[in-house]
This record gives structure tokens, C-alpha cells and sequence, in this order.
């Protein structure tokens, strides 16, 4: 999630300069007008959950919602929203009433010494943008990100092989939470020891999430896919599941970035998505914390390299090739091909209204939840299916 993190970042900026340096959409003219006033209709009732999509109706209907803004998707829905993209702070606001917790990427937990521990970050609290939320939906859990940041090896041993240390760091929490007016925490930092020290992460966030429960905040844990996009075990599995879902409010699971490099293909090949489900919890006890991971960016695939592509350069490249999108049955995945002024070919798969659908009626049917990642990348009329 940090590397995507940073490259959704970097290229997010340079499409903000952009925007304002082009010439070139001053000199086109397009055929497609995009609408933007919201609709009585959702866009199920609309036909646009298609196979077989236009790039016109894409450009024409994306930022047009229902106007009856109501939760649909009876799991758990996390949303997170970062501090460079602005149009999620404004969807979490317009569509709080579809979530039930939001995180934003705020926080870092920082170890300055010996059981002393500080959280940075809050900088970002935006507590006028929080009172928003919260009108939107009264019961809105607010559980920014922590990440466990610039942590050495013997940082983490140390804390590891220390009661008094994971106490502190509770409390600091607990502190931080209270201050702040949080409601819990979304915590990143299984992927940091590379599938290392499980037994002794298992009691570090179950101590933590006990902390924290006994104060009624909420503990969440992002945790990476079950199984690798090769086929092999992930870092996070069934038996560290088991023990620390009694404890657990909910686990972020990152069903996405399953293809990387110069080759293209799918973000979340669905076959793949509910063997990550199932690998975890075979039965359907404790399903319902599981938070299928929806990514809501999509990636440009070329031979120079692949770069993550947000909605408003999705709709962009709609609007100068015209694409025609294709149908990846197995993968339940839209993708296209266009060719650049270097003749370079480019194929760019994206989410599509089809593609969520279908994630979210995998989800309707395992009983889990959903986490996006993140607010504001995709299309706003996304949220019709929530």
C-alpha cells in the first residue's frame, strides 16, 4: 500500500499541473458533454452496468449520481481518503450516509526511545472536515491510518520482547484517540517484517486492540492478500486470522495489485479475490470483519513502465482516443489499448461499474465487508452501488 501510495501521489500532482498547462484540450472539440447534476435514477436503473460500456457514456454520465444518497451494501464499508487528493475529502462528505468508517492517511507512529513512542501527523486533522462527515452520518467511525514509520529491526524486537513497551504504546494511543476525538485506529504494519515475527505481531496487536476496545475505540489491520498473485501463501494466513479476529473490529484486506511490471493485466482478478476470502476464513464465522479490498484507480501498462492512473486521467484518455473497452470475463475486468504520439502502445485497465459490481456481490455473498481504496480516485457515480 505505501508504493502505490507514493506513485499515486507523485503522478496525482503532475495531472494537477497539468490540468492548468495543457493546450490541447483548448483545441479539441468533443462530441461527448459531460453531465454533472445528480439523477432520480442510480445507474442500475440507468443500464449502465454493462459489458460492453462506450467511452461517450462514460464521459457523459461519470459524475452523475442518484440523488437519493442511501446505503445499499449491508457489510462494513472503510473508505480511505489522503491528504493530496482533495475530491475525497469531498466524496467521504457527499456520501457518508454509504460508509461506515473512514480513514484517512494522517498518521505515523514513531518510537523515540526507550517506551517512548509519538504520533505525528496530526497536522493533517481536519476537525471542520470531520464535523462534515459526521453530519453526513451520525454513526461514522472515524479511524485514521497509523503507520508504524521509520521503525529499525531492533526497534520492532525490542517492542516485540517487551510488556512494558507494548504498554506504552497503548496508552500513547489511547491518549491520541482521546485528544483527538478519534474512534479507533487503522493500523499498517504487518507488511513491514515481511512476513516475519507472526506469533509476535499476533500478541502485539491483540494487546493493542484489547486496549483499545476497553476504551470502545475501534482496531483495524490492514493486512496483505492470502495468496500471492504466483500462487503462494501470503504473509497474513488462516491461523493468524483465527486469533486475532475475536479482537479485531475489522481487517483491510488488499485484494488488488495483483499484476505489476511492463506485462499488463488485471488489478483484482475475481477468482483471486474470493480464494484470498476463503483462504482466510473457510467459514463464514467471522467473515463479516474481513473488508474486501476495491481499488478505485486503475493502471496505465507500457513498455517504458506502468504508472497508476486516477479517474480524472481515465476520462482524459477517453475524451483523445475514444477507446473501445473490452471484456475480460475471467477476471471480471474492463481494459483498453491506445497508442500515444511515440506510437508507444498502452493498455490501461480501470475499474468500470461492472467490475464493482461484481466485487460487491462477491462480498453480498461471502458476508464481508469493503474497504476502497481510496476515495475520490474513481468515478462518483461508483457510489450508486454502495
Amino acid at each position: 500500500m505505501r508504493t502505490t501510495l507514493f506513485l499515486l501521489h507523485a503522478i496525482s500532482c503532475c495531472w494537477l499541473a497539468s490540468a492548468t498547462l495543457s493546450k490541447t484540450d483548448a483545441k479539441k472539440s468533443h462530441k461527448a458533454e459531460a453531465e454533472t447534476s445528480p439523477t432520480e435514477l442510480s445507474v442500475l436503473e440507468r443500464g449502465l452496468v454493462v459489458s460492453d460500456p462506450q467511452w461517450k457514456d462514460i464521459v457523459k454520465e461519470e459524475k452523475r449520481h442518484c440523488a437519493h444518497i442511501k446505503k445499499t451494501f449491508q457489510g462494513q464499508v472503510l473508505g480511505y481518503v489522503t491528504p493530496w487528493n482533495s475530491h475525497g475529502y469531498d466524496i467521504a462528505k457527499t456520501f457518508g450516509s454509504k460508509l461506515t468508517s473512514v480513514s484517512p492517511v494522517w498518521l505515523q507512529l514513531r518510537r523515540r526511545g526507550p517506551e517512548t513512542f509519538d504520533v505525528t501527523g496530526l497536522h493533517d486533522h481536519d476537525p471542520g472536515w470531520v464535523k462534515a462527515v459526521r453530519k453526513s452520518n451520525k454513526k461514522i467511525r472515524m479511524v485514521p491510518r497509523l503507520l508504524f514509520d521509520g521503525w529499525s529491526y531492533q526497534d520492532y524486537m525490542t517492542v516485540l520482547g517487551s510488556e512494558d513497551e507494548i504498554e506504552e504504546l497503548g496508552s500513547e494511543l489511547i491518549d491520541v484517540a482521546k485528544t483527538e476525538g478519534f474512534d479507533g485506529f487503522t493500523f499498517e504494519l504487518w507488511s513491514q517484517l515481511g512476513g516475519n515475527k507472526r506469533k509476535e505481531l499476533v500478541h502485539l496487536v491483540k494487546h493493542i486492540c484489547e486496549t483499545l476496545k476497553a476504551k470502545r475505540l475501534d482496531c483495524i489491520l490492514v493486512i496483505p492478500p492470502a495468496v500471492t498473485s504466483t500462487g503462494q501463501p501470503g504473509m497474513f494466513g488462516r491461523e493468524e486470522f483465527e486469533q486475532l479476529a475475536p479482537v479485531v473490529d475489522g481487517f483491510s484486506l488488499m485484494t488488488y495489485d495483483y499484476s505489476s511490471g511492463a506485462r499488463p493485466g488485471p488489478s483484482s482478478p475475481l477468482p483471486w479475490v474470493r480464494d484470498c476470502v476463503l483462504q482466510l476464513a473457510p467459514d463464514a464465522q467471522w467473515r463479516q470483519k474481513i473488508l474486501l479490498g476495491l481499488n478505485l484507480y486503475g493502471l496505465d501498462f507500457a513498455s517504458q513502465g506502468t504508472e497508476p492512473i486516477l479517474g480524472g486521467r481515465y476520462i482524459e484518455i477517453l475524451r483523445e482516443h475514444r477507446p473501445k473497452h473490452l471484456w475480460d470475463e475471467y477476471s471480471g475486468e474492463h481494459y483498453f489499448s491506445y497508442k500515444r504520439n511515440n506510437a508507444v502502445k498502452h493498455v490501461v485497465y480501470y475499474p468500470s461499474l461492472k467490475s464493482i459490481y461484481l466485487r460487491i456481490s462477491l462480498a453480498t455473498e461471502l458476508g464481508t465487508g469493503i474497504s476502497l481504496w481510496e476515495l475520490g480516485q474513481g468515478l462518483d457515480y461508483f457510489y450508486d452501488l454502495l
